[in-house]
Order: structure tokens, then sequence, then C-alpha cells
């Protein structure tokens, strides 16, 4: 028999963490709130949680604290570094529990090679982690796990204070009064460089009108401030009752708090079978049933939507071809109705080559068009170039990868960064040759909504 053949830096990811062992265990609990498994995880693991929720409420996780974390700063091969690291840290797991596996989660930023100043001072390029305590919620029935990654080789003592912090948690989760928060009370508000912002509309709509590029996206920030720091259980209530048909997701990295409620799945992998959503393209929801359809209809057959949308169909569709031995796309789009925005929405599924994994979609797959631009390359240089911030994780991956491949990720809009007593919202729109800056401004408007509304703003603000 051939022996396999491992180049160098193969055979140091095999054994980067051979030293190491992954313990866990899972129990059966009874169902809880996982906002309340969130909150009492506050006084011991405050800066080290994370949360998540799909939008069918089939599937919420919750973590605390860090067993272990992954980071990259790596800009070449920061997907590939946290796809070979977790698949060896996942080779060292002992009395693997195959009902509820070891869950990473967390995310990209959007663009390592931008160089603007950036308020994303404690998330790295990649930021990762398995969590001490672990809380899924699957189709009605809650489990929550303890891992311990640990090169020590007596671990007993260690387990047990794990086993009797995970009962008190427990107990503190299923016995607390439900907490019901009020939103908290914006005392200031400034949209951080609105000229500069309105500005690049006209350059790159000067760009894109050379054959530059055929889209690209330019995003602005709205600052709010606050006389007190704001909670991160608090915002994940707010955005829950505000938007429960959205992706709702939120992660902790010290004293920030990234969050938000997002329509849009980047891409999801379960027994090898994935699934991506394009969306691209948007219309504000109407206040009457006929106004809503009559906008819903001219999205549908709006020229600049559609194109802009089928930017995204066929680089999602490209992707897919590359790692999936058979793939279905819809040759038109559908609408999705969230409560603030309509889209022009368009699924593709797959099943994953032998050799390619859910990291290896995300990586190919962000940016999206939708996101980005199009050509690709040519949209982020553009976007370095006349966009005024930094995004950092604005608009890009994140989401959760468990230790057989299953997964999945969405893309991190409708979303906001809590810093101390100050909040900062992000929204972006697709420029193309007949963007004008008035109507691009009025589009961020919308999509800030969800964010402003769980954070206290008032929509009249908008004006």
């Amino acid at each position: 028999m051939n022996r396999p053949q491992y180049s160098s830096a193969e055979k140091q990811d095999n054994s980067r963490y051979v030293a190491y062992r992954f313990y866990t265990e899972t129990i059966e609990v009874n169902r809880m709130s996982a906002l309340a498994f969130f909150e009492a995880g506050e006084s011991f693991y405050k800066g080290k949680r994370f949360f998540w929720q799909n939008p069918e409420k089939t599937f919420t996780l919750v973590g605390l604290g860090h067993a272990h974390v992954l980071t990259g700063a790596n800009h070449q091969g920061r997907f590939e570094d946290v796809k070979s690291n977790w698949q060896s840290l996942c080779k060292q797991i002992v009395n693997e529990e195959h009902f509820v596996e070891p869950i990473l989660f967390g995310g990209f930023s959007f663009d390592p090679l931008n160089k603007s100043k950036s308020i994303w001072r404690e998330f790295p390029e990649a930021y990762f982690a398995v969590p001490t305590f672990q809380l899924v919620i699957k189709n009605d029935r809650a489990y929550i796990s303890i891992h311990l990654i640990t090169k020590k080789e007596d671990t007993f003592p260690e387990f047990e204070a794990l086993r009797k912090e995970r009962d008190k948690l427990i107990h503190a989760a299923q016995v607390s009064e439900p907490v019901t928060y009020k939103k908290p009370e914006i005392t200031g508000r400034e949209e951080l460089k609105k000229a500069s912002y309105l500005s690049s509309i006209d350059k790159v709509t000067g760009v894109i009108k050379a054959k530059q590029a055929d889209k690209v996206v330019i995003a602005r920030v709205l600052r709010l401030d606050f006389d007190k720091s704001l909670s991160a259980s608090s915002a994940l209530y707010q955005v829950s009752k505000e938007q429960p048909e959205s992706f709702l997701f939120g992660l902790e990295a010290e004293e920030q708090f990234f969050f938000g409620a997002t329509p849009e799945r980047l891409v999801k992998v379960e027994d090898r079978q994935a699934l991506s959503t394009c969306l691209a393209g948007s219309t504000p929801r109407g206040k009457t049933v006929e106004k809503d359809n009559e906008l819903g209809n001219e999205l549908l057959n709006d020229r600049k939507n559609r194109s802009e949308h089928q930017y995204v169909v066929d680089m999602i569709s490209k992707v897919f071809a590359a790692h999936c031995s058979t793939q279905f796309v819809p040759k038109k789009p559908k609408l999705m109705k969230v409560r603030d925005i309509q889209h022009l929405y368009t699924p593709v599924e797959g099943e994953l080559k032998q050799g390619s994994n859910l990291i290896d979609l995300v990586r190919d797959l962000h940016p999206t068009p939708a996101l980005g631009g199009e050509p690709r390359q040519s949209a982020l240089s553009l976007i370095r170039q006349y966009e005024t911030i930094n995004r950092g994780f604005y608009a890009a991956p994140i989401g959760w990868i468990d230790a057989k491949g299953d997964g999945e990720f969405a893309v991190a809009i409708r979303s906001a960064l809590l810093d101390g007593k100050e909040a900062y919202l992000y929204a972006g729109g697709g420029i193309v040759e007949d963007s004008t800056p008035e109507s691009e401004y009025a589009e961020t408007w919308v999509k800030f909504r969800p964010m402003l509304r769980a954070l206290g703003g008032q929509l009249s603000d908008e004006s």
C-alpha cells in the first residue's frame, strides 16, 4: 500500500496539537432560555461569550468562556489557518459524543488589507473560540457541553470543577426571573464622515462609467452615544424582539460586542449538502399590503436591482461549481421580506466534493458582489481607496463549524459594534453607473433601521 505523501507544511499542521487533549462531556437539560444562559455567564465570562440563532429557531447556540481561541493575522492564509487548526484540534477529541459536536464560533474581518483607522481594537482579522460551556438548543431539545482543551495529563480535578460550575450556570439560567430590558436612551448621534461618503458615491460612479468596475459597495457609519455602557444581554434581547425572522448573532471580544440581525446566509453545510443565499437588490416595505406588493413587483422588474442580483447569483454559482459535484440554481429570484426591507432572493444548493469543506466555501464566497462588488478585486481596491471607514467585522462572515464539518455562516449586515457608551452602526449599498448620492443615502437609512430601533432610536430621526 502506498503511504500518503505530505508536504512539510501539512506535517506541521497535523502535529500542531498532538500534545493537546480535547475533553468533552454533554448532558441533556430541560429546555431553558438561551438568553438566560448567556446572562448567567456575565459575572465570570463577560468578554468571552457568543450567541447564535437561525431564523427558523430550530438551532440556537450560546458559548461561555474560552476553552481555546483561534486567531489569524496571516492575511493570505487566515481561512486556511482556521480550517487546519480546527481540524487538527478535533483529532485530539477524547470520548467524542456524536449526538452533540463541539463547536467553533467566530468570524473574519471584511478586508485585512484595509489600512484605514479602525475602532475594532479587540477583533483580530480572524477570531474564533471553542467555548468552555456550550449550550445547543436543537429542535426543542437542549444540551450543555463542557470543553476542556489542555496539555495536562491529570485533568480530573479541573473537570470536576467545571462540572460544578456548569451546574451553577444551569441553575441560574433555569430559576432566574425572565428579564425584560428597556431600550437605552440615546444622548447623541453623529453620521461619521457623511460628506466624504456622499462624495465617494459620485467618485465611484465615475469610475464605473469609465468601465473600471461594474459595481462597488460603499458603506458608512452612524455613531450613537449613551449615558451609560450598553449591556450585551440587553442588545440581544432588543434585537430578538425587533427582528425575530433574521439570523441573530453576538460576539464578545473583551469590552467590545458585535451583534446583529442579518437576513443573509452566506453558506450552510449539513451532511455534505451546501446551501447559499443570493441576496441583493432591495426596497422598503409598504405601509399597506397593496403598497408592499407594488414595491415588491417593482423590485422584481427593476433593471438596476436585477443586475445587482445577477452578479451575486453568477459568482456564488461559480464557487459552488468549483466545490460541489452537483448544484441547483433557480432561474428567477423571489422576494425575501423582513420587517423593514424586501430583498431579491435566490437559493443555490449543491453537494460538496471530497476535499472541500465549509471554510473553503466561506473563503471563496467572501465577499460576494452584494457586499464587495464586481469584479471582486477591482471593487475591493476601490473600496480601500474611496470608502472612508474600516468595516472591521461588518459585512464579513460570522458563524460556526462543528467537529464533523457541519455549520453555518451568515453575512454580518444589519449590525452594530458596542463599545462602552458608544454604538457604531453600519450600512451600505451597491453603486452602479446610474446611482445617485441621494438615493444611496436614503437606502442606508432603511438598512440602519433594525439596529437603530433596537438601540432606542426613533424612525423620525431619519429625515
